[in-house]
């Protein structure tokens, strides 16, 4: 695991520094002045001057560096700015360079899954990088919740079950957290084969995020087996039903279904010509769908 900010202390600080006291020196600032300016020593100025610290190269060519530092420079030569105004305007640029610039590509290579995530915003609390992990542990404890429920497994409908929840902006199924494959019964065990993932759920996603086009709030759903008795259970327990057609268009159909019973958190079909007849739990979080379950299994 390496941080952003060792990649900045690394890598960006020594070539920043480099080349600013050089273009401080050659506005006509003494050694002395550098050293003031830039908080280092004497000494210090001089190896960045002399070429004495590795620079990254592709970081002394990125045009946001060199943008940066011509106007660092001019205007600390000329006192048009303030070291503390400068300090600014580096940091700002620093966060722009980690926010998909040279920085976040650097971070990447280091940290190869961060590849993953347009834009590498490693720093926004609102992120997808952190909302994305925030998903996947809550599909996790989902899944605890659902492995540890006597009777779950005899719930687990012939083509398996998934538990997803999606991403608060999701879109597609790329936004959706699953179960990559699906969870089975076998011989009465519970059997989730990998930790969840982006974009492996098909049917499971896509009845959430119908739900949600057809104005559901809901970012979680599980899929059991249908039983009148499991939808009317669920019923029971506070939570509106809504049947849809199976054979309809997915969108189409959730959207009736909705239109009927907009409050619904459980949708159902009863079957088709080769199609398995199931009950979707939807809700909040995939802990509070997989506890839906544990309370009518």
């Amino acid at each position: 695991m390496k941080f952003i900010e060792e990649v900045v202390v690394e890598e960006f600080l020594p070539t920043f520094r480099s080349l600013l006291a050089e273009r401080l020196r050659e506005e006509g600032l003494t050694q002395s002045e550098v050293a003031d300016l830039l908080g280092i020593s004497q000494s210090a100025v001089s190896k960045y001057v002399h070429g004495e610290v590795d620079r990254n190269e592709r970081l002394a060519a990125d045009g946001t560096v060199t943008d940066l530092v011509d106007r660092l420079a001019e205007g600390l030569a000329t006192g048009d700015m303030t070291t503390v105004e400068a300090l600014v305007e580096a940091e700002v640029a620093i966060r722009e360079l980690e926010r998909g610039g040279v920085l976040a590509t650097l971070h990447e290579e280091a940290v190869p899954g961060l590849a993953a995530y347009e834009g590498n915003a490693i720093h926004d609390p609102d992120g997808r990088i952190r909302a994305a992990g925030q998903v996947r542990a809550s599909v996790r404890r989902g899944l605890r919740v659902l492995r540890n429920t006597a009777g779950f497994a005899a719930m687990v409908p012939a083509v398996g079950s998934n538990l997803v929840e999606c991403l608060p902006d999701a879109g597609t199924i790329d936004d959706v957290a699953a179960v990559p494959g699906r969870i089975i019964d076998v011989q009465g065990e519970v059997t989730i084969p990998g930790d969840p993932e982006f974009g492996v759920s098909q049917y499971v996603a896509g009845i959430l995020l119908a739900a949600r086009a057809a104005g559901s709030e809901a970012r979680a759903a599980v899929n059991v087996s249908y039983d009148p008795a499991t939808v009317a259970a669920l019923e029971g327990e506070g939570h509106a039903a809504a049947e849809f057609d199976p054979e309809a268009d997915v969108d189409e159909a959730i959207a009736a279904a909705l239109s009927g019973t907009p409050d619904a958190s459980v949708l159902y079909q009863t079957g088709a010509m080769g199609v398995e007849p199931i009950v979707y739990v939807l809700g909040p979080d995939a802990p509070t769908v997989a506890e839906r379950v544990r309370a009518v299994a």
